[in-house]
């Protein structure tokens, strides 16, 4: 189900603008139906009233809670079942975050990432994306909901920027709180421009050379580093938040001086922050993480050539914290089925 399909079902059983806005924001902070001043007999009508057991049953079963692996660092990986039994991985973060999955698979097919494997299998749902911040929501607040999960976000654009626009809306996310993390699309940029509400942006660098890039990016769109950087600068200008460029940091690969140089190059006096983040391990791929003291001078050393650097570890690293590594744990029925589902 895509949100828009939701509220014409909605507005077929006689809701009004306010009657819309009370279920979808009921839905998405998973909360009963009885909740706030005004009691549903009174406020919806009997039209609606007759119409919603059908449609929360409905929502309610786009989506459960499969496995729960918490994290020494206070995260929560929760493995997701969809209602055709895929599954998608999100993920509660320090903080009152969530990181959300918005494809089953993915296409870019990146060389360090688990979650492009077995390429895309299908598309998730704008609902099915709502579906996993309500199912976070039974644990524990969400303020801040980053599409940093599996697949990638531009290549599900329409269904992603209905999610954004209703967790940015009723669903009550600060909008610079909501982050699309991308490895660049100019579709996605001249459509994030338009929007009414404009998350914040994540843009996967990793490299400054456009040759490793691709090799490391195989089936990202074409675009240069240049070409993301200079994207990028322009949507920070014209939203007032800075660009996150990301970048996991590959022994022998891309954490060398000429990276260095490179970053330099590109980043300085940019409106952005550069985000290191040591490669976590992934079964499987001919990586490996640089030494925590070598991560830490190349940030030092950026820090001090004027690049806004943050040396940053992934959440959950300790339980299967690779994107894509739960999902695939229990496709080899590794993970163990909680018993019982709030």
């Amino acid at each position: 189900m895509r949100i828009h399909e939701l509220k014409q079902r909605l507005r077929e059983a006689g809701a009004g603008p306010s009657h819309e806005q009370r279920v979808l924001r009921l839905w998405s902070h998973a909360l009963p139906r009885n909740s706030g001043r005004r009691l549903p007999a009174s406020f919806f009508p009997s039209s609606l009233l007759a119409a919603l057991p059908a449609i929360e049953a409905e929502l309610a079963g786009l989506a459960r809670i499969h496995a729960v692996h918490p994290g020494a660092d206070g995260s929560e990986r929760l493995l997701v079942a969809l209602a055709d039994g895929q599954t998608v991985e999100s993920v509660l973060l320090p903080r009152d975050g969530l990181c959300v999955s918005s494809q089953v698979g993915c296409a870019v097919g990146c060389r360090f990432c688990m979650t492009g494997r077995d390429g895309l299998l299908r598309q998730v749902g704008s609902a099915e994306i709502i579906a996993q911040v309500a199912l976070a929501r039974m644990r524990r607040p969400v303020r801040k909901v980053v599409f940093m999960g599996m697949g990638e976000p531009a290549h599900n654009l329409d269904n992603v920027m209905e999610a954004i626009e209703l967790l940015g809306t009723v669903g009550n996310i600060g909008h610079k709180n909501l982050v699309f993390s991308t490895v660049g699309d100019p579709r996605a940029f001249e459509r994030l421009q338009q929007a009414r509400v404009r998350p914040a942006l994540a843009l996967s660098l990793h490299t400054t050379k456009a040759d490793l890039r691709k090799k490391l990016l195989p089936r990202a769109p074409n675009m240069t580093p240049e070409e993301l950087v200079g994207a990028g600068e322009c949507y920070a200008r014209a939203t007032g938040y800075p660009i996150q460029y990301q970048w996991t940091l590959l022994e022998g690969v891309n954490d060398g001086p000429e990276e260095i140089e490179g970053i330099v190059r590109l980043l300085a006096g940019k409106f952005g922050v550069l985000n290191m983040i040591p490669f976590n391990a992934v079964d499987g791929v001919a990586f490996s993480r640089p030494s925590l003291e070598r991560c830490e001078q190349m940030a030092r050393t950026l820090h001090q050539r004027g690049i806004l650097t943050k040396l940053r570890h992934s959440a959950g690293q300790d339980v299967d914290g690779g994107c894509g590594q739960l999902r695939a744990r229990a496709a080899e029925a590794r993970v163990v089925p909680i018993r019982s589902l709030t």
